[in-house]
Formats: C-alpha cells, sequence, structure tokens
C-alpha cells in the first residue's frame, strides 16, 4: 500500500514532464471560447439546434487526440516536433524546460477558465432565481400564404397563452396587451420592460391543409439572450395533436422559468376542449370575429359573424363548452351596448354558461360570466363565490381582478379589498384598457376611500398615458360632485355635456347638483333627460328617481310627481322582495327619501338603519348626500336622524384610517 502514492507521484511527474497538463489547460481555454462564440452566434445566423452539440462533440474527441498526442511528442523550445523519451530513458536532470512563452500561455488559459465560470457559469444558475417569473406571449407570425389561416395562428398563441396564465406560480399579462406589438415590433428588452416582465415567448407559423408548422423560442427579455427554441411539423388529424402542441409549450416554458405546476393545473392545460376539429376550427374563427370587435364596439357585424360561428360549433359539437362561453360573452355585451333588453341579455347569458359548465366544469371565463351576472342582480354571496371559483382556474387575468375591485367598490363596499384587486389588475395588463379601466378606477377608488391626492395622481398617470384631457377633466368634476362643490360640478359638467350630450351619468348628477343648490327648474331639465337616456341603459341608477318626482313636485308637476314615487315605492320593494339579505344599501334609502317625504317616518327610519347597516365602508358621498337631500327636510332636525348622520361619519372615518393603516403598512402613502 505504501507504494501506492509513489506511483501516482510518478504518473503526475510524467504528465508534467511530458507537458500534458500544459496541454490539457490551454485546450480547456479555447474550448471555452469556441463555446461561446457559437452559443452567441447560433440565434443570429439561424444556425440548427443541432449545432452547439455537435460542436461539443468534436471538441470532446478533439480533446481526446490531443491528449494522446500531447503524450507522445513535444515541441521543442528552439522550434520543431520530436517524439518524447521514455520516463526510464531521460535523466531527472535532462528534463526539458518549459519555454516562457509556453508558461505565459498556461497561465493565461488558466485565467480564462476562471474569468469564464466566474462570469458565465455562474450567472447562468443563479439568473432563474434572480429573474420574475413573469413572461409575455407576443402575437405569433403568420407565414402561411393564406391570410385567412391567420385565425389558427392566433387561435394557437392565445390557447398557449391561456394555459400559461392557468399557472400560479407565472404573471402573465393578458392578449390585448400584447396585441401592440403585432405591426409595431420592439426590441426584445423594451418589450419586457414596458410589459414589465422577465421572460419573453416569440412564435410564427402556417397551416397548410391538415399540416401545421410552428416554431416557438423563448428569450430573457432583461438580459436580451435567446434560451431555447422548439420547432413543430405535424399533420394534424385529430383535435388532440394540436392540444398536445398547446400544452407540450406551455410546460417546456414552465420548467425553463422553474414554476411550479399543480397537478389540477397541468389538468387543465392538457384538457381536449373538443371531439371535433371542424367545432374546434369553427369556434377560433368565432374568438377571432369577437375580438375585433372587442377592439371597435361599432363593429357590430364581427359581433354577428362571431355569434354565428359559435352557434355552427355547436351544430358540429353540441357538447362544445367553450361555444357556449363565448355566445354568453356575446349576450354581455350586447347589454352592454344598449342596443337590446338588459335584463334578457342577462338572463341569456346565465343559461348559456350553465350549459358551458354543466359540460366542462374547469372553464374560468363561465365563472367569471355568472360572476357578473350575481354582480348586477346584487345577489353578493353567488357572486362572489363565482370569482373565487374563476380566480383559481386563471389567476392571471386582469378582468377578474377589474371586476372584483368594482365589486368591492360598489356592491359590497371594502376599499382595501378594491384597491388590491384594482392594483393586482394593473399588474398584468399593459394595454389599452389601462388609463382607462384601472388608473382612473384606482383614482375613483382612493377619491371614495378619503385619499383625494392619490386620486389625483392616478388621474394624472392616465392622462399620460392616452392623453385624454377631457377624462382628466371629467375625473376633476367628478370631485367637485362627490365633495359637495355644486358649483363647480355645475360649471363642469355644462362644459362636458357639450361634447356628450347624452351620457346618463352627466345628466343625473348634473340634475342633482342643481338640486341641492335650490335651482328646480334647471335640475328637471336634466334629471327628465337622465330618466329617458339612462332608462335605456343597465346602467341606470333606479335610485336617483325619487330625487326626479321631487323636483317634478317643486315645479308644479304633481301628477308625474305622485306617479315616480309610487313606481319607486313597487320597484324598491320589488327590488327586496327578489334579491332578499342581498339588497343593495341605495334601495333603502331611495325608500327612506320617499317615506320621510310621505311623512310615514318610522317606516323612513327603519330603511335609514337598513341603509346604514348594509355599508361596511360609507364614503364621502354617503355624508354629503345625506346631509344635503332636500327630502329629509321633514325629519332633519329630529335626534334619531342627527343620531344617523353622526354615526354615517363615524364609520366614514374610520374606513379612512383602515385604509391608511394598510397604505402605510405596503409602503404606498
Amino acid at each position: 500500500m505504501a507504494t501506492s502514492p509513489n506511483k501516482l507521484s510518478q504518473f503526475w511527474q510524467e504528465l508534467k514532464r511530458r507537458r500534458v497538463t500544459r496541454t490539457v489547460t490551454v485546450y480547456a481555454a479555447a474550448a471555452f471560447v469556441i463555446l461561446e462564440l457559437v452559443s452567441i452566434i447560433v440565434e443570429p445566423l439561424k444556425l440548427p439546434e443541432w449545432t452547439l452539440p455537435f460542436v461539443i462533440v468534436l471538441l470532446c474527441v478533439g480533446f481526446i487526440i490531443a491528449v494522446i498526442l500531447s503524450w507522445i511528442y513535444d515541441v521543442q523550445p528552439e522550434g520543431g516536433i520530436v517524439k518524447t523519451e521514455p520516463a526510464h530513458k531521460v535523466n531527472a536532470d535532462d528534463f526539458p524546460k518549459s519555454s516562457k512563452s509556453w508558461r505565459i500561455a498556461s497561465y493565461i488559459s488558466f485565467v480564462v477558465i476562471v474569468g469564464l465560470i466566474v462570469l458565465n457559469i455562474i450567472p447562468r444558475s443563479g439568473k432563474k432565481e434572480i429573474l420574475d417569473k413573469s413572461i409575455a406571449v407576443l402575437p405569433f407570425r403568420n407565414d402561411s400564404p393564406d391570410e385567412e389561416k391567420m385565425y389558427f395562428i392566433n387561435g394557437t398563441m392565445e390557447a398557449i397563452l391561456n394555459n400559461l396564465c392557468k399557472i400560479a406560480d407565472l404573471r402573465v399579462p393578458g392578449r390585448t396587451s400584447v396585441e401592440q406589438y403585432r405591426d409595431n415590433p420592439k426590441p426584445i428588452p423594451t418589450v419586457a420592460a414596458e410589459m414589465n416582465v422577465s421572460y419573453i415567448l416569440e412564435g410564427s407559423g402556417q397551416k397548410l391543409g391538415d399540416r401545421i408548422l410552428l416554431t416557438v423560442q423563448l428569450l430573457d427579455g432583461i438580459n436580451d439572450r435567446h434560451l431555447w427554441s422548439k420547432q413543430y411539423d405535424r399533420e394534424i388529424q385529430k383535435i388532440e395533436e394540436i392540444i398536445d402542441i398547446q400544452s407540450e409549450i406551455a410546460q417546456l416554458v414552465a420548467a425553463e422559468i422553474e414554476a411550479i405546476i399543480t397537478q389540477e393545473e397541468e389538468k387543465s392545460i392538457k384538457h381536449i376542449p373538443t371531439t371535433s376539429l371542424i367545432a374546434y376550427e369553427l369556434y377560433l374563427k368565432g374568438r377571432e370575429e369577437f375580438l375585433y370587435y372587442y377592439a371597435d364596439r361599432k363593429n357590430i357585424k364581427a359581433l354577428k359573424r362571431a355569434e354565428d360561428l359559435y352557434r355552427l360549433a355547436l351544430e358540429y359539437d353540441p357538447t362544445f363548452a367553450k361555444a357556449y362561453t363565448g355566445l354568453a360573452s356575446i349576450y354581455w355585451f350586447k347589454g352592454l351596448s344598449g342596443d337590446y333588453n338588459w335584463q334578457d341579455c342577462l338572463d341569456s347569458l346565465l343559461i348559456l354558461a350553465n350549459y358551458s359548465l354543466a359540460y366542462d366544469d374547469q372553464l374560468a371565463d363561465a365563472f367569471h360570466l355568472r360572476a357578473n351576472y350575481y354582480r348586477h342582480k346584487d345577489m353578493n354571496e353567488e357572486a362572489i363565490k363565482e370569482f373565487d371559483k374563476a380566480l383559481k382556474l386563471n389567476p392571471n387575468s386582469w378582468m377578474l381582478y377589474n371586476d372584483l375591485g368594482f365589486y368591492y367598490l360598489n356592491n359590497n363596499p371594502d376599499y382595501i379589498r378594491s384597491l388590491e384587486n384594482f392594483h393586482k389588475a394593473a399588474s398584468l395588463i399593459r394595454g389599452p384598457e389601462l388609463p382607462t379601466f384601472l388608473r382612473r378606477s384606482l383614482g375613483n377608488a382612493y377619491n371614495r376611500a378619503g385619499f383625494p391626492e392619490k386620486a389625483e395622481f392616478y388621474y394624472l398617470e392616465a392622462m399620460k398615458l392616452d392623453g385624454d384631457s377631457m377624462a382628466y377633466y371629467s375625473s376633476s368634476v367628478y370631485n367637485a360632485y362627490f365633495n359637495g362643490i355644486w358649483e363647480n360640478a355645475v360649471a363642469g359638467y355644462e362644459y362636458m355635456l357639450q361634447t356628450d350630450s347624452t351620457n346618463p351619468q352627466i345628466l343625473h348628477q348634473i340634475g342633482e347638483s342643481y338640486m341641492y343648490l335650490g335651482k328646480y327648474e334647471e335640475s328637471l331639465k336634466y334629471l327628465r333627460k337622465w330618466f329617458t337616456e339612462g332608462s335605456k341603459s343597465f346602467y341606470f341608477w333606479y335610485q336617483g328617481i325619487p330625487g326626479l318626482a321631487y323636483v317634478y313636485l317643486r315645479n308644479g308637476f304633481e301628477k308625474e310627481a305622485d306617479y315616480h314615487f309610487r313606481e319607486s315605492v313597487k320597484h324598491f320593494n320589488k327590488v327586496i322582495e327578489q334579491a332578499g339579505p342581498e339588497t343593495d344599501q341605495w334601495t333603502y334609502y331611495g325608500l327612506a327619501e320617499v317615506y320621510a317625504y310621505m311623512g310615514e317616518k318610522d317606516k323612513a327610519y327603519e330603511n335609514l338603519r337598513m341603509f346604514v347597516e348594509k355599508v361596511q365602508a360609507h364614503d364621502r358621498i354617503s355624508i354629503i348626500r345625506i346631509k344635503n337631500d332636500p327630502l329629509f327636510d321633514s325629519i332633519r332636525d329630529e335626534p334619531e336622524f342627527q343620531h344617523i348622520n353622526r354615526y354615517i361619519e363615524a364609520k366614514c372615518q374610520a374606513e379612512h384610517e383602515r385604509v391608511k393603516q394598510w397604505l402605510e403598512e405596503n409602503d404606498m402613502l
């Protein structure tokens, strides 16, 4: 055993004598440099994927040859190559001395190896820990000679995006955010910065008959580095074959980013939506038409084409859940347009969403639609359950968080939850909806919570994004109305009506402002028009009818006043009967107004108490309205009314302090 170390030492000395160690060092440094150069040029020169592995194999073979040759031959300092003598023929004093140039080359090689390891190997292993698990899927390029095949390429891109959206461990902006780059390409680092993501997925493809060619590549958006690319060339005979491609890409992306996919998420990603390839393609065409309408709400023809295509898809597969969801979405937007009966549209939406979930209970969009149905029916408990189900299935939907923000702002006031959801939505969107739906929504939420400075900040941010000075002006006028500065509100709304003369919200608020100022003739002028224009829309605020009845009375129209008072009582009681515990708080406020004016004080106080109890978070508009509402003049000086007034003020202040503490805890104040 004692001889083993000596043999090992002798072998090491022989390696040094034959200069094998020198060759290994220099070769390793050169190999590192070659590999780096190849990895850099592969993507720009569009070299095949096997280029880098092939070079690695060549370098490994070359390494073996280099070691063998260095063992057998030696390069002399004075020049020339000679065969190395065996160790037993060479005396220790005759060991060849290394030339100075070779020693320098060895030292440089060692430094190169260490430098490459420090600057390249270590960052690659740590980068995934540093980068945020966020990715934007850019619009895929259509390479098909037939432009009509664009629907299939877009549908494939959206399916991959939707699969990634199902992964809770990822943050993924929606399709409307990335559409801006379809005809306006930008450098990858710029896109990553604008989308606020770390990774970018690009793709292109074409459909030739039943054959699909698809290329996708994943990029490190921050460091502008190619991570991998994948090519597919498949004959698509069954729906499973295209779904397999879409699910595989999503899982490859998640693996590279090291995002965790739960079993439920993986099951949803691999789910086959229909057994009919024809139905699937019809659905994709319908979806494309629907998105044309979404981008331009005046494009009614696109909405009609989408509806026809969805219905045709259902003829090929009556169990196709996504087609039912598509139809339900169409009824939602029909209702929003004001051209159709809102209640009929809501009822159709619910029926279709229920059909959809009966065939596939993993569709986030269907749960989202049902949540909005219950939200507009003031069925809060049912609405929040549906929202929760939808978010579990799609934790990356900005629209879900946006609608939840409105739910907690209006239906079931909780300003912290409202702000949380609006901010979450803002983190998932960088499209044209950002200034309108989120920056201004955040401003309104902060205003309601009693933070006018933060509200003003977000109103300004919205104007910076879309340059809409009129919208910014509108927000400022709303602030005046909200805080009871009626003269400023009237002046602002008069100006806005010059360009938007039929806006129900403006008409109601200017009419109400004139009523609070005691200018009943002007008030009736605008409230009449509000009733005519507003009743066409699902946004019609029935709680404003007692005010309309009051100004009719003050202008001498007793018959009209009596009619609207009686009709409002019927409507409010019907709402309470239908909604039960979920009745909106302003319904009770409206009833209290009517009963107070009619002299039925007990009923007035009963409904005022319900109004107070229903609201978890009172805002300043509650204080302003109840203090100035002329319908309460008959009971304004009574102790019970004063007690209710003070209670609302205290509750409003308590909510303000609660939001303030939340802002401080999150370094947002």
